[in-house]
């Protein structure tokens, strides 16, 4: 009988155990479990404010070939959407007629060199028997005179090479920078003219932004000259800003110019693209995008409380600015965010 009842009496001893601490005194409720979070106390930040207008890229280096001498086209080397590498040969001239001048200048050439040292000799004897008094001053003037034309003659003859020597490389179209050819205006067989357009293209390598700014921002815009183009949730720095000085007519707005880092990625003349214009600076609140939780179109937070507790908080979301993102309402100065949401998640069910 004694055994029955000290067997009853053990799982209550048990839950006595559990209620009361080791000194006797029951036992404290469990820590909330948003107390060990990883948690953000919110505080107001200046973060720079922005107009936001629609810009168009395009490249700074664009523009047609055209040709520089008459002829007619042999071989063409690159076609459009081709990447042209900077002083590569695109297409190819016949080069007959300016050979055969070039052949002629460089025979006037030997020519005229040999009738300069010719009349250089000759010089130098006059000139020795003139010292002697043995000709008279009449002849070493006529020497001289044979001497200068002589050599101007060579340094004619020179410039008709160099000049032949250009006429033959404007056989050969190259390309002036390193770029992606747009449009191709002639064919193999057809003969040009000086002046013929040949072959558009532009580069990559270098963009811009071209956007029209309002006459009520760009003193602003003028006074911080600090922007950036958005492409999606990708920003991008401008290196330069360049507001033209004049107002364009009826629209009143000024003309401004962007340049892009070099060899930007994803980015191709024509496309659109948001620009904000810099034009001061506001408090607000920011916390990091990998805080924000997003289901649907309901953006929310997870708050955590001075006593622990988590909860799930829908606000209002700005900008994107450097990975965190700008919050317009729904939270507080002083409010304590977790920048884990997975781990709250779990911490508040």
């Amino acid at each position: 009988m004694r055994h029955a009842t000290q067997a009853r009496l053990a799982p209550m001893l048990a839950l006595l155990g559990v209620l009361y601490g080791c000194h006797g005194h029951p036992a404290g409720p469990p820590p909330p479990k948003g107390a060990s979070l990883a948690t953000l106390t919110l505080a107001t930040e200046a973060v720079p404010q922005e107009r936001r207008l629609d810009g168009i890229i395009e490249a700074v280096n664009q523009g047609t070939v055209a040709a520089q001498t008459a002829g007619r086209v042999e071989a063409i080397y690159f076609d459009v959407n081709d990447f042209v590498p900077a002083g590569a040969v695109i297409l190819r001239l016949r080069a007959t007629e300016q050979r055969a001048g070039l052949l002629q200048a460089e025979a006037a050439l030997r020519e005229a060199t040999s009738r300069e040292s010719e009349a250089q000799t000759r010089y130098r004897r006059v000139a020795d028997m003139f010292e002697r008094a043995v000709v008279a001053r009449a002849m070493l003037d006529e020497a001289t005179t044979t001497r200068d034309a002589a050599v101007a003659r060579l340094a004619a003859a020179k410039a008709a090479v160099d000049a032949a020597h250009e006429g033959v490389s404007y056989t050969e179209v190259r390309a002036p920078y390193a770029g992606i050819v747009t449009r191709r205006l002639v064919q193999v067989g057809e003969t040009v003219a000086p002046g013929t357009p040949l072959v558009s293209g532009l580069s990559l390598q270098y963009l811009r932004v071209v956007v029209d700014v309002p006459q009520s921002v760009v003193e602003a815009v003028r006074g911080i000259r600090k922007a950036a183009i958005y492409v999606g949730e990708r920003r991008v720095e401008a290196t330069r800003l360049t507001i033209f000085p004049e107002a364009s007519t009826p629209s009143n707005t000024f003309r401004a110019r962007l340049d892009l880092p070099a060899n930007a990625t994803d980015l191709y003349p024509g496309m659109f693209v948001k620009v904000g214009f810099v034009t001061g600076e506001a408090l607000e609140l920011l916390v990091p995008a990998s805080a924000l939780v997003e289901r649907s179109e309901v953006t929310a937070v997870y708050v955590v409380s001075a006593e622990g507790r988590v909860a799930l908080r829908q606000v209002r979301a700005g900008r994107r600015i450097d990975g965190r993102v700008e919050i317009l309402a729904g939270l507080e100065p002083g409010e304590r965010v977790a920048t884990d949401p997975i781990a709250a998640m779990k911490a508040a069910t």
